[in-house]
């Protein structure tokens, strides 16, 4: 089976559709699919909800598809730095579920290790519990409450990888491993963009982050220019 496509278009066909749900990777601006974002803008679908850690910056990420009025929800754990995304928000023109930012990340690995709900602390007494279920159970101090969280079952995973062998291995680097491994688990279709595809075999069996069983579609979307969130500088010092 060749997973391998053209370009982001080509590798988003006959998937994309208005209403979708949809689980991006990244962290930041790192490991951002922004090949496949792009397409995605560039097709116009609307009505979308996004899983995803953050909404990019402006103009930066899902920030591009918030500009063009085609994300109806955003499901994140930080929402700061997009000044387009709070305009929406206190505007009442998206809805916003505020998930904490490990919760975020054991939904998407259970929804892709087929678990439609567990159990966590995290968010107990707080606004995030407000209409989940609450339970208790006998933790090692006693009977403690629970707070009930939902597996993400996504119609379409978007991910960036640094490297994938032609079978549909992949290796992420560093910070981009973060969000990208559930998010493409999560998923019911993943598309995979990647800097490097190398040779079937040539990958440490090893070090591969996620199998190929995971990933249907690829492309290739080097070169990429690195982004920077915050530029910190110093005065320069006088001669």
């Amino acid at each position: 089976m060749n997973k391998l496509y053209p370009d982001a278009a080509a590798a988003l066909g006959g998937v994309l559709r208005d209403g979708m749900l949809i689980a991006s990777g990244g962290f930041g601006l790192s490991g951002l699919p922004e090949r496949l974002l792009d397409a995605v803008r560039d097709s116009g679908v609307k009505g979308l909800t996004f899983f995803s850690n953050n909404a990019g910056i402006d103009n930066e990420g899902i920030g591009k598809l918030l500009r063009t009025r085609q994300v109806k929800k955003m499901v994140s754990s930080y929402v700061g730095e997009n000044k387009e995304f709070e305009r929406q928000y206190l505007a009442g023109e998206l809805e916003v579920e505020f998930c904490p930012q490990g919760t975020l990340a054991e939904r998407m690995r259970a929804g892709g290790a087929g678990i439609p709900a567990f159990y966590t602390k995290t968010g107990v007494g707080t606004l995030v519990a407000e209409g989940k279920e609450i339970r208790s159970f006998d933790g090692p101090n006693g009977p403690e409450d629970y707070v009930m969280e939902r597996g993400i079952f996504a119609d379409l995973a978007l991910v960036k990888a640094w490297k994938a062998d032609e079978t549909g291995n992949v290796v992420f680097r560093k910070t981009a491993r973060n969000f990208n491994v559930p998010a493409a688990t999560c998923g019911k279709v993943c598309v995979v963009e990647v800097e490097e595809l190398v040779p079937a075999g040539s990958l440490d069996p090893d070090a591969i982050h996620l199998p190929g069983v995971y990933v249907q579609r690829m492309i290739v979307g080097a070169p990429y220019d690195k982004k920077i969130e915050f530029r910190t500088v110093r005065q320069r010092e006088a001669a």
